[in-house]
């Protein structure tokens, strides 16, 4: 369901962003409706001109009128909204699309959790970008009344106990005995995420705990399993919107 929201919001081509936005108006108890997905219409400037009431609350606010007109930068703490602009500002200036992009994202306990995020400028009648819609939806725990259950905990075991080292998709495959196709379909169905997100996703967690710790950042790239320190700063901010040392120095 919501991603056909998602395509209903971003496929729209208004004459302007007032004229979609009174086109989803009555839209917005829907929109309110869902607990695990926050969603959000953008203007030129990055500032939310429509969010739904998730968002209002993982912003710790209590009203969506105290978070219109404003940028992620200015809602969310360092170093998470201004992450969040700046990759606001590549999709409007460059027409950029995330497509399933996992992050970390503010939950309601205002700690951070996994989401997968989809975002895509909005173009008017004559092409132009006006404004971005996005939607992040939290990520689900595990289907385990999938037939191939069994096999993909065999593969997010492995996983977890080989993420500091080398870990590819022969190996998976091996240990799941499936195709690539076979395991890329059954892990999206299962974990929510292909294989190449859920290693990530492993060592973006054990970096998150050991920069809370004053291992020096090279250190920490080495026991996460990235042998080049400038690709584990690229994947890090990829996935969370700041640098390894940004972070760190947010945790003060």
């Amino acid at each position: 369901m919501t991603d056909n929201l998602f395509q209903a919001l971003a496929g729209q081509r208004p004459e302007s962003l007032a004229q979609m936005l009174a086109g989803v108006a009555p839209m917005g108890s829907l929109f309110d409706a869902i607990p695990n997905a926050v969603i959000f219409i953008k203007d030129l400037q990055a500032r939310y001109v429509l969010a739904n009431r998730t968002l209002v609350q993982r912003c710790g606010l209590k009203k969506v009128e105290a978070l219109l007109g404003k940028t992620s930068a200015q809602i969310f703490p360092a170093p998470l909204g201004p992450g969040y602009t700046e990759q606001d500002r590549r999709i409007l200036e460059e027409g950029l699309m995330l497509e399933d992009q996992l992050e970390l994202h503010l939950h309601d306990s205002r700690e951070p959790g996994w989401c997968l995020t989809h975002k895509r400028p909005i173009h008017d009648q004559q092409g132009r970008i006006i404004g971005l819609a996005g939607i992040s939806v939290d990520l689900q725990t595990a289907s385990d009344a999938h037939p191939g259950f069994a096999r993909l905990v065999a593969v997010d075991e492995h996983i977890r106990a080989h993420f500091s080292g080398r870990v590819t998709l022969k190996d998976l495959t091996r240990i799941a005995g499936l195709s690539v196709a076979q395991l890329e379909r059954y892990c999206k169905r299962v974990f929510h995420l292909t294989p190449r997100q859920m290693i990530h996703k492993v060592r973006l967690e054990h970096a998150h705990c050991l920069l809370h710790t004053a291992l020096p950042i090279t250190d920490v790239a080495l026991q996460c399993g990235y042998t080049d320190h400038s690709a584990f700063t690229r994947q890090f901010k990829q996935l969370t919107g700041f640098t390894p040392r940004q972070y760190r120095q947010s945790l003060g």
